[in-house]
């Protein structure tokens, strides 16, 4: 199936829309402001070390340092002046076969010793201040808090996991165990260098379990690469430099969806178009003949009203081409998705127009998920058909569609109440949860009280209010909505109760307020 990217961007923002068959499946978007420096490797200086916390303080260039615990270092990395007496003890043949092979070091710009692991080493024996020290950001600053460092080096690929100063070869756990061995030997084939020696440890991210040989060496090239362009940097820069800042969202386009079936990609900045060309052609040559720079007139995602898309993509309802219609909930535990027939009524018979909705509607399922990226646990709840032949093509379709899905999908069949349940692996945050957020009216629920209720909260609250207090009046500060019914169908009950307590009840409309907000005043 042929497929065209889209990159819009802008200062503040960048969006990609992939398209298939002329229609929107998926759209990815980063904000300037809200991107994090989690993954950034840094050529980091010890500005301060903390004995009685296991830790260090570390200057990477940003505002305040960053912190990096103990654990947070490599096992065996020692500053040049550690003595021998914190050596770890000798160990047996036995001991030694059990333990993790020795790595190089991580300290930059000296000539470190590699010690043998030693987990109880202290800090203040393993870095100094002033020392230049190659980190990566574990978390993001938060408030007052600086970032959190780890010297454990790790770049993330499509299918891989590097980690540059280790010779481990490892397997995603989320992979059944009856696979993992298999592919982990498979992997060490892969990754041996030339002459047999490692050079590098590896992860198998869980998206690789069905990638080929030829996607794992490609994946392989682009990390050690990177790795290489890192340690280059870091011998020629200053301190408190970046070394490496995790991937953009077009270059993570790049590395993540083209492929073989991409026809094009085009790209609405020529400046951007001019960055993402220098980079493909270091590390993915045969993408650099697919960018495009588009100079059109019309904005580039008119060109297939993504916009119009991803308005709809917010909404609950989706209208189907042949009448019916989808009903998408999206809450934390799970997302549900209901069929309905609507308006159309078929042309043969009922089991006919179920039929065919269902089938249309599994096709439209598969590509809302994808578009909406909605992972976790989904529940679709098709129309209930009679024949098993039916449900039988229905299900086939809907696992078909679903193929297609770079995520990784698992679709159970029909349960015993006629619903199917499936799985897609959570990626990243949904459309609609970056896009939008809670209703202030409502706090998220979709719904808000009928004025007629909160008419009645608000006369049993003056009631509550009479029995404590002794006021001269009651005043009833609300919506307009509110207080026009307190006026018109209303009034009695309001009259009435003004009479049981003895006070008069005077109104106030505020259009500020929502239609659940209230405030009773005592004058």
């Amino acid at each position: 199936m042929s497929q065209d990217i889209l990159i819009n961007w802008s200062p503040q923002e960048t969006r990609v829309a992939v398209v298939e068959q002329g229609a929107v499946q998926e759209v990815h978007l980063e904000r300037t402001l809200e991107r994090g420096l989690v993954g950034n490797i840094y050529l980091g200086k010890v500005s301060r070390v903390l004995p009685g916390m296991q830790s260090a303080f570390i200057d990477i260039g940003l505002d305040r340092a960053a912190f990096l615990h103990v654990a947070d270092l490599m096992p065996n990395i020692a500053a040049k002046h550690a003595a021998p007496r914190e050596r770890a003890p000798q160990m047996g043949v036995g001991d030694a076969e059990a333990a993790a092979p020795a790595v190089p070091a991580t300290v930059v710009n000296s000539a470190p010793k590699v010690l043998t692991p030693n987990p109880v080493l202290p800090i203040e024996r393993q870095i100094f201040e002033g020392q230049a020290l190659m980190v990566q950001v574990l978390k993001d600053p938060i408030g007052t808090k600086g970032a959190r460092l780890t010297a454990q080096i790790s770049i993330a690929g499509r299918l891989l996991v590097f980690l540059p100063q280790d010779n481990h070869i490892g397997v995603s756990q989320k992979i059944p165990p009856a696979q993992r061995e298999a592919l982990r030997q498979r992997l060490v084939r892969l990754t041996a260098t030339s002459d047999g020696s490692p050079a590098g440890g590896f992860i198998l991210r869980t998206n690789a379990e069905d990638a080929t040989d030829e996607e794992l060496v490609e994946d392989t090239a682009y990390l050690r690469k990177t790795w290489l362009r890192i340690k280059e940097a870091s011998t020629r820069q200053p301190s408190a430099t970046l070394l490496h800042e995790d991937l953009n969202l077009m270059q993570r386009v790049l590395r993540d969806l083209v492929g073989a079936q991409t026809q094009s990609i085009r790209i609405d900045s020529r400046e951007q178009h001019g960055l993402l060309t220098a980079f493909a052609g270091e590390f993915m040559p045969d993408t650099v003949t697919k960018l495009q720079h588009y100079s059109g007139e019309r904005p580039i995602f008119d060109l297939f009203n993504i916009d119009e898309d991803i308005v709809r993509a917010l909404s609950r309802r989706v209208d189907l081409k042949s009448g019916g219609y989808l009903v998408i909930d999206q809450t934390e535990a799970l997302t549900t998705v209901d069929v309905n027939t609507g308006g159309f009524v078929g042309a043969r018979n009922f089991d006919d127009t179920v039929y065919r909705t269902n089938l249309e509607a599994a096709q439209a399922i598969a590509r809302q998920l994808r578009l909406r990226n909605l992972g976790g646990i989904v529940i679709v709840d098709f129309i209930d058909m009679v024949r098993e032949d039916h449900r039988e093509s229905v299900l086939s379709e809907f696992r078909k569609q679903l193929a297609r899905d770079r995520v990784k999908t698992m679709t159970g069949g029909f349960s015993q109440l006629g619903l199917v349940e499936m799985t897609r692996k959570r990626t990243r945050e949904s459309l609609a949860h970056m896009l939008s957020e809670s209703c202030a009216a409502c706090s998220g629920r979709g719904v808000v009280k009928t004025a007629r209720s909160v008419c009645y909260d608000i006369l049993r609250e003056i009631l509550r209010e009479a029995r404590a207090f002794n006021p001269r009046e009651f005043r009833v500060v609300a919506s307009p909505k509110v207080i026009e019914l307190f006026l018109d169908e209303e009034r009695a009950h309001l009259a009435g109760l003004s009479d049981f307590i003895g006070k008069p009840i005077s109104l106030q409309s505020e259009n500020s307020m929502t239609q659940e907000q209230y405030d009773i005043v005592l004058l």
